[in-house]
């Protein structure tokens, strides 16, 4: 499996307009787009940073993973993410290390495909997997 680079860090929020002001005003961070990622039921803001990004991620559902984080943890840093160049492969070979997948099968995205590992194999870190399309 060939790691291309640390495509994101999700930092999850309350209030998506309320955490913005903060990477816009104070850090000096500009704002790409926001958009709704209904597979994971949740409102997210795309900061550029480098050749990386932040993401502010708002659930838009009570029940997802990410509304339990935060009433569970509370705001702050949710996943890592790390782009690979076919997720596919990486799924099976990371299965096949008897990692523990959320997702065995990627979720396709416009422009992206995305997949989980579960943080009891990773030292306690949820780990996305991406690939751009």
């Amino acid at each position: 499996m060939e790691i291309k680079k640390i495509n994101h860090i999700a930092v999850a929020v309350e209030d998506i307009e309320q955490a913005t002001d903060f990477w816009e005003k104070t850090l000096g961070l500009s704002l790409d787009h926001v958009e709704e990622v209904q597979s994971q039921h949740a409102k997210v803001a795309f900061f550029p940073c480098g050749d990386s990004e932040i993401e502010l991620v708002q659930p838009t559902d009570p029940e997802s993973s990410t509304a339990r984080f935060l009433q569970t943890r509370g705001p702050g840093i949710h996943h890592l993410c790390l782009e690979v160049e076919d997720i596919e492969a990486a799924l099976a070979e990371l299965k096949a290390k008897g990692v523990r997948l959320i997702n065995e099968v990627p979720i396709t995205e416009p422009g992206r495909k995305m997949a989980f590992i579960h943080p009891k194999s990773s030292g306690g870190v949820l780990l996305e997997l991406y690939q751009l399309l």
